[in-house]
């Protein structure tokens, strides 16, 4: 019997099937993820020969072993050249991996991966690049601008995922690069390329020959107009860690940001700056977010931060200004904005000062993003600095948390923090009380280090400055 086929409606954040279109997916409940699909339907005969629980056992079983038995010291990593992009992966490529790199168009996916392997080419190591999207003359173009030549780098223009297997299987690299999973198409699939099936099963295919070959493959992810990669969230499960490139376009710095890893922390970041001749690494990303800063400015402070193990100092600015509308505008660049208006509320409960009829704007200087709640205390101070037309100190750093009670609650790594402040000649530190009490006498030698108990401490230690 021939197999029908019919028409089926996807959601690409979650996979669920419906005959129809939905605005909003039943499973998941986004909104607009339906996109529509060709399935194959099998005959029910054909179903029974697949089911093995209805056909029978074949006899095949699977290895099993003892937890102690597995040896864990092969473990083996290959250094890629750049130690910010090993920072992101946890000290290397693992052996073996499968790794989706995602990030906004032209934001430098495949240039980073083309840099790589040219120290990984001289490390002997065999690395297939195969793009879907160019032809082997564009890519070597590429190549030529950003002087890679090694002989170990081999190139391929394909999108059969089958033909690109067979390819794997038989010249056995250690390194492939497939540039990109949505170009890719398995051809006992009906539906297009991009499409929620496709990207499934290729990625899946692909992740079982990186753990039966123990070959490390990267593949490169479009995203969509939300940032997200596109196809199903699954795809993120499949893989064994997931890359984020972030930045503005129009700007030189690039942030590089794992959202999920196997085998090494979430919470390191890797700072590029994009050149002519590609991205260079930034390794003191600090004195880059803090050049170029206003003198006798107010509205503008210093955070610190932690990215992992790593401290970053970053400016924070404000701006309030009388609204022109009956509802004052908010926005957050650089920072969750929920968070800046938690902040605003408890600035006007705790302090006193009105923001109702002020517009009020946070900016992150740079390009970075701050999750870590120590850099709630620079918002605050930004925005009363801004209000009260008072200029804090170029010396000054902060760090703390904010509570609802208007408390400055502490935070992890002060010393580490603190370190970092000192090293770019910042004389005067304001971070929580308790962390301040903690601190080796030795530091508080090096520079003078206040530590508040709420807002208005902090505020009016700024302020002694400035009198």
């Amino acid at each position: 019997m021939a197999i029908k086929a019919k028409n089926i409606f996807v959601c690409s954040n979650c996979g669920f099937e419906s005959p129809k279109w939905y605005g909003k997916c039943p499973d998941c409940g986004e909104w607009n993820t339906f996109s529509e699909e060709i399935k194959q339907v099998v005959p029910s005969t054909a179903k029974q020969k697949l089911d093995p629980l209805k056909s029978g056992s074949s006899g095949a079983s699977i290895e099993i072993s003892s937890i102690n038995q597995i040896e864990t010291e092969r473990e083996h990593r290959y250094l890629t050249g750049l130690s910010e992009l090993d920072r992101v992966l946890g000290g290397g490529i693992v052996k073996g991996s499968l790794v989706l790199l995602g990030g906004d168009p032209g934001i430098g996916k495949s240039t980073i991966l083309l840099q790589i392997c040219q120290y990984l080419g001289d490390e002997a190591l065999k690395i297939l690049y195969i793009s879907a999207e160019e032809s082997k003359y564009q890519v070597k173009l590429r190549a030529k601008r950003l002087n890679v030549t090694s002989d170990n780098l081999y190139l391929a223009s394909n999108t059969d995922i089958e033909a690109i297997i067979n390819t794997i299987q038989i010249q056995k690299p250690d390194i492939v690069i497939v540039d990109s999973i949505q170009t890719v198409s398995f051809s006992a699939l009906n539906s297009s390329c991009g499409s929620v099936s496709q990207v499934r099963e290729c990625t899946n295919l692909l992740a079982r020959l990186a753990k039966s070959e123990d070959i490390s493959i990267f593949i490169v992810g479009h995203v969509n107009k939300d940032g997200a990669i596109a196809g199903p969230k699954v795809l993120e499960h499949i893989v064994d860690a997931v890359l984020y490139f972030e930045g503005e376009r129009n700007l030189s710095y690039r942030i590089l940001r794992a959202v999920k890893n196997r085998y090494g922390s979430t919470n390191e970041i890797g700072v590029f700056e994009m050149k002519d001749n590609g991205l260079a690494q930034v390794e003191n990303p600090s004195l880059m977010l803090l050049a170029g800063r206003p003198k006798g400015v107010s509205g503008t402070s210093v955070a610190c931060v932690m990215e992992g193990s790593r401290p970053i100092l970053a400016e924070v600015q404000a701006l309030v200004a009388k609204t022109g509308f009956g509802t004052p505008r908010r926005n957050a660049t650089g920072y969750d904005y929920n968070r800046m208006s938690l902040i605003i509320a408890v600035l006007e409960k705790r302090m006193g000062y009105f923001f109702g009829n002020l517009d009020a704007y946070i900016n992150v200087v740079g390009g970075l993003r701050l999750d870590d709640p120590s850099s709630d205390l620079a918002i605050a101070v930004s925005l009363l600095s801004c209000l009260t037309d008072t200029c804090i100190p170029e010396d000054v750093a902060v760090f703390g948390e904010i509570g609802l009670a208007g408390e400055i609650r502490n935070v992890s790594h002060a010393a580490v923090r603190v370190n970092e402040i000192i090293r770019l000649g910042f004389n005067k530190c304001i971070c929580p009380y308790q962390a301040a009490k903690a601190l080796p006498e030795q530091m508080k030698n090096k520079i003078q280090i206040i530590g508040v108990h709420n807002i208005s401490e902090a505020f009016k230690a700024i302020r002694s400055d400035n009198t």
